[in-house]
């Protein structure tokens, strides 16, 4: 693979993301995320637990198109074959959150029942195959059912939420998980509770308002490299 010049930016941005998605419970040993480099290149962050990823550790740089660089995980298949599909996204979430892993044991994903779940609405596909996804068919399977969705959910295995930014992707990751709950405590009360049409859920699901900023800082507090990161002002236009 060719080699690419990656700004310490991008590394950073990764690293942020991780720790993040650890800090939030959002992952615990699994899981991935990944920033676009390019039209032929992304960012993946380190084979490693998420939130205990270092201050000094490196992405990996892997082709959108192309066999995976050593010591990669298995299931950034899934990051390439979503990068393939989808140009309009920057960032992706590969995570496995308790009320989304217990909701789609049911066979189950959440509906637009809240604020956050109006970002997902009508509603979210479920892929009904538990298995890892280690190889290119599988991996290309669940990107074709992601479609134009913000996200899909992995029967007892997670999910995958992806947005313009890896920063977007993370607010989504969290906005999905607390849809998980929402929808399980519907469930368990026992009544049908209401949903979002799909005229309040296109207006609720806004971005202006500094409403996916506000949530990035609240996942990033704390960081070590939060700061650097708010002062660098270099976040990617949605």
């Amino acid at each position: 693979m060719e080699s690419i010049q990656v700004p310490e930016t991008a590394h950073r941005r990764v690293r942020l993301a991780a720790r993040a998605i650890g800090r939030a419970q959002l992952a615990h040993a699994y899981g991935h995320c990944s920033q676009r480099l390019d039209a032929h290149h992304f960012l993946v962050s380190p084979a490693r637990p998420m939130g205990l990823i270092g201050t000094s550790e490196c992405g990996v740089v892997v082709p959108v198109d192309g066999p995976l660089p050593a010591g990669v995980l298995g299931e950034v298949r899934i990051h390439q074959q979503i990068y393939l599909r989808r140009a309009d996204v920057g960032g992706i979430v590969r995570f496995q959150s308790p009320h989304l892993m217990a909701l789609s044991t049911l066979g189950r994903t959440p509906l637009p029942r809240h604020g956050f779940g109006a970002y997902f609405a009508p509603g979210v596909p479920l892929w009904r195959d538990p298995r890892l996804l280690r190889n290119d068919e599988a991996s290309r399977g669940l990107a074709e059912q992601l479609g134009a969705a913000r996200a899909i959910v992995m029967r007892g295995n997670g999910a995958v939420s992806v947005a313009t930014t890896l920063e977007d992707a993370t607010v989504l990751a969290w906005y999905l998980e607390d849809a998980a709950r929402v929808e399980l405590e519907v469930l368990a009360s026992g009544q049908a509770g209401e949903l979002l049409s799909l005229e309040e859920a296109a207006d609720r699901a806004v971005t202006d308002g500094r409403l996916f900023e506000r949530m990035w800082e609240y996942l990033t507090a704390g960081d070590p490299e939060a700061e650097t990161d708010h002062e660098s002002g270099d976040k990617h236009e949605r």
